[in-house]
């Protein structure tokens, strides 16, 4: 069983690979990104039929048709305990219609309470799966540490994920001080005996790049091997393991929609998703390039507008471009990871290109598309940012006219849609439930300045208890019980390292130390 092959986006490596090799690979030879030789084409009537079928099914369905190198038997049980009880609604991913075109799909129902778990539910599964099938051709004999990168959501949703998974062990790296208390607790409390969980001085792009770093250093990757029967491997969106089950999402919403009456089979539907690193966008892209009458994708930007920039002039600079936190730290990235593949198809899939570009990226800290590319990219995307007083504002005026609470994340990209709207609905992606973020929440609820001083017997709480504040002010008592239980767990790991290549991969041999020696005892 071979399949659709798969190639990078940087040319170097020399083989197409199969499904399972590249969602064990994780990052391609070379540093490119692996993406499909083929994307399948739906028809219509394809699409529409989805929306008979469970969640599940509409996964399991949509994976054959990328015709990965697994059983179909597997890949339907795989989708079966991807997305069963541990999501809190039945349809996994519901779609809240605010007025007749405008359409917000929830991806937060999962046990982390963000996006990240359609993808982090389904991918460690599938690794799982592919390096069971990979060692009995004989082709794999070691067992993998996952380095996983982290703005906020990712790193709690691929440790749950991956929790005492067999023979994969799990590290995140989270900027100190970048991310939510509820986010900081989330990660720190994980159970689990195969995980381990360090804060990195700088932000999340200097995570990032030192994730990217260790990844690229083959003595190190050499050392690992011969120690401790260890590779390397990602759970970040540079898997294409994590961008399959998005494109998903993408797909199943327009059925739904369809079904719901909410949009004729063939109506165009705009997307507008709060994006910093592109997978998200990105996944919406390739559900269009299948056949599902997506029409403008819309970028929302926070004030890391980067990708704005980028979508509005061909020119993605960070030379000397500052860096902002603001109230949706998911999105605070400068260097965003997939827009590399992206750009992939967009320029006819010339690697050799592609890696000019990312050269330049890595050695000049810019580079500029041709005109060509540009103007693909221009018949797809249009983007907009939206600076945090504005973010703020919009979830207060959201609550009054539709008592309906949007996360800060969420927040930009309804705002960003209001901006950038046409005739056609639109469907604003919401990545995480609300209480994730209760502290910008309820600056917003009550006039605070972003940044300010909350008053304090309420800087005073808890994330959690602010949340049940939140919950009682405004009746929404909908919190998950995996964000109202964090206070109760204990704190497991503190340890903050510096963000550069060998302080990263220190941490790391002494997690893998620490479990040798475990399990000599």
């Amino acid at each position: 069983m071979t399949g659709n092959l798969y190639i990078d986006t940087r040319g170097a490596c020399t083989e197409p690979v199969t499904f399972t090799e590249a969602v064990i690979d994780g990052l391609a030879t070379g540093g490119g990104l692996y993406v499909p030789e083929q994307i399948p084409e739906l028809s219509l009537e394809d699409i529409g039929a989805l929306a008979e079928l469970p969640y599940a099914k509409r996964a399991a369905a949509l994976y054959r048709a990328f015709d990965i190198d697994l059983p179909g038997d597997i890949i339907d049980a795989l989708m079966e305990r991807a997305y069963g009880d541990n999501f809190d609604d039945e349809r996994v991913c519901p779609i809240t219609s605010l007025n007749a075109t405008t359409h917000v799909l929830e991806l937060w129902h999962g046990p982390t309470s963000a996006f990240k778990d359609m993808a982090l539910q389904c991918l460690p599964k599938f690794f799982s799966a592919s390096a069971a099938q990979l060692r009995d051709q004989g082709k794999l004999s070691h067992n993998f540490l996952i380095l996983v990168a982290t703005s906020g959501d990712t790193g709690k949703a691929a440790l749950e994920g991956f929790r005492d998974a067999d023979g994969v062990i799990i590290g995140v790296m989270y900027p100190d001080g970048g991310v939510s208390d509820i986010q900081y607790k989330q990660m720190a409390t994980q159970a689990g005996g195969n995980v381990r969980v360090w804060g990195v001085r700088g932000n999340f792009d200097d995570c990032q790049t030192g994730a990217k770093n260790v990844f690229a250093d083959e003595a190190f990757a050499a050392r690992l091997k011969d120690e401790h029967g260890i590779a390397l491997s990602s759970a970040n969106s540079i898997n294409w393991g994590r961008l399959m089950p998005q494109i998903v999402y993408y797909v199943s919403s327009y059925a739904q929609l369809v079904a719901d009456g909410k949009l004729g089979l063939g109506d165009e539907l705009d997307v507008c998703v709060p994006t910093g690193n592109f997978g998200n966008i990105l996944a919406a892209y390739y559900a269009k390039r299948m056949g599902v009458p997506l029409g403008m994708l819309f970028c929302a930007s926070n004030e890391n507008r980067v990708l704005t920039d980028f979508i509005n002039t061909g020119t993605y600079d960070i030379s000397e471009r500052p860096f902002v936190l603001t109230p949706s730290p998911s999105m605070d990235i400068l260097v965003s990871s997939n827009l590399e593949r992206q750009l992939f198809e967009l320029s006819g899939r010339n690697a050799a290109t592609i890696a000019g570009w990312m050269s330049d990226l890595r050695e000049k800290r810019a580079f500029r598309v041709d005109e060509e590319t540009f103007a693909r990219m221009r018949e797809t995307f249009v983007s907009d940012s939206v600076d945090n007083a504005t973010c703020l504002n919009t979830i207060k005026a959201v609550f009054d006219e539709h008592d309906y609470l949007l996360d800060p994340h969420t927040a930009v990209a309804y705002q960003a849609a209001g901006n950038l709207r046409g005739e056609n609905p639109v469907l604003v992606v919401s990545t995480a439930h609300w209480a994730k973020f209760g502290d910008n929440v309820y600056r917003a609820l009550h006039g605070i300045e972003p940044g300010a001083a909350l008053p304090e017997d309420v800087a005073a709480l808890t994330g959690c208890a602010l949340n049940e504040l939140i919950a009682q002010e405004t009746g929404k008592h909908d919190l998950p019980r995996g964000l109202a239980e964090l206070d109760e767990l204990p704190i497991r790991f503190t340890d903050v390292i510096d963000n550069g290549t060998s302080e990263i991969e220190g941490a790391a041999v002494r997690f893998l130390v620490d479990l040798d020696n475990d399990h000599t005892r």
